[in-house]
């Protein structure tokens, strides 16, 4: 298994003179944005698995054996039932 090894980022802050922490904390903030690191961090936050080769033989068979059952009972002229409503 493979998984992103983030590379190391310092964002070395230092406080000047007698500024505030919620001062530090913004420019703080700010250069791990501007880093990126946010960005990455939340694109890999979930881990999504991604399927089988059967798994996904499996579902383009299903979709193809729905849509000719579709295109069949378009051709007979019967109702064809529409999705069903989320809410």
């Amino acid at each position: 298994m493979v998984r992103f090894q983030a590379p190391m980022i310092n964002a070395d802050i230092q406080r000047h003179g007698n500024e505030n922490i919620a001062g530090l904390m913004r420019r703080f903030s700010r250069k791990i944005q501007g880093a990126g690191v946010v960005k990455k961090v939340r694109s890999i936050r979930y881990y999504a698995k991604s399927p089988s080769q059967a798994q996904m033989k499996k579902d383009a068979l299903t979709r193809i054996a729905r849509s000719e059952k579709y295109r069949e009972m378009f051709k007979q002229g019967r109702e064809i039932p529409s999705k069903k409503k989320r809410r």
